[in-house]
């Protein structure tokens, strides 16, 4: 991906609205690593996704500092909610601040705490999940994961090719890829989904959970 190829595709999709651009340059000044945040062209396909599956109820792991959160809020409609996890407390100011006083910042609700814990003290099913958290527990977020996520329901995992690192042996003793890659090996097993890698930024997979999928492994 070259700097004009890449201005070439965000010059020829949906323009990224003003308010959230403000929020990621804000970002990018105030926060260490603002530029891990999804951005235009991830942030118009989860707007997307959510619209296709006409989902109105949305779990997010990993706030950060609430970029794609919005984005997917955009999407759920008049109605719709968008739960997201954040596990550094610390982001939680500038998150409620910044993010969620911007428009369909009201459709979002903010949990500061461990991921997982947080998933499993939820019981409402939800029509899609956003996995973009500690690549160390991916494994983790995913059972629950497919616990939660109604049958026919999207579960999007963000990082799934982790900058090429997968397909390299240098990087095997990396606890990152290895989480990455046993998420990866994991999805790609499970029989009570279906699977797609996109090669959007740094890898999108796409799982979705099957209508008669048998939960007992």
């Amino acid at each position: 991906m070259t700097d004009e190829l890449e201005y070439y595709i965000l010059s020829h999709i949906d323009p990224e609205p003003a308010w959230l651009h403000r929020l990621y340059r804000r970002a990018n000044i105030a926060l260490v690593h603002g530029r891990m945040a999804s951005g235009h062209l991830q942030g118009r396909l989860l707007k997307m996704l959510v619209e296709l599956t006409g989902a109105k109820r949305v779990l997010e792991l990993g706030t950060f500092f609430g970029y794609s959160a919005l984005c997917m809020a955009e999407g759920v409609g008049e109605g719709g909610v968008v739960d997201t996890v954040e596990v550094n407390d610390e982001l939680e100011d500038f998150i409620r601040r910044e993010a969620l006083t911007l428009p369909y910042g009201d459709r979002v609700h903010l949990h500061i705490g461990d991921g997982v814990e947080v998933m499993r003290g939820l019981k409402d099913e939800y029509d899609l999940i956003f996995i973009d958290a500690d690549k160390r527990r991916y494994r983790e977020y995913y059972e629950e994961a497919v616990r939660l996520v109604r049958p026919g329901g999207l579960i999007v995992a963000d990082n799934t090719l982790w900058d090429g690192h997968v397909v390299e042996a240098a990087y095997d003793r990396d606890a990152q890829t290895l989480g990455v890659k046993e998420f990866n090996d994991a999805v790609a097993a499970d029989v009570r989904v279906e699977r797609v890698i996109l090669p959007v930024r740094d890898g999108l997979t796409l799982v979705r959970r099957k209508q008669s999928a048998v939960m007992e492994r």
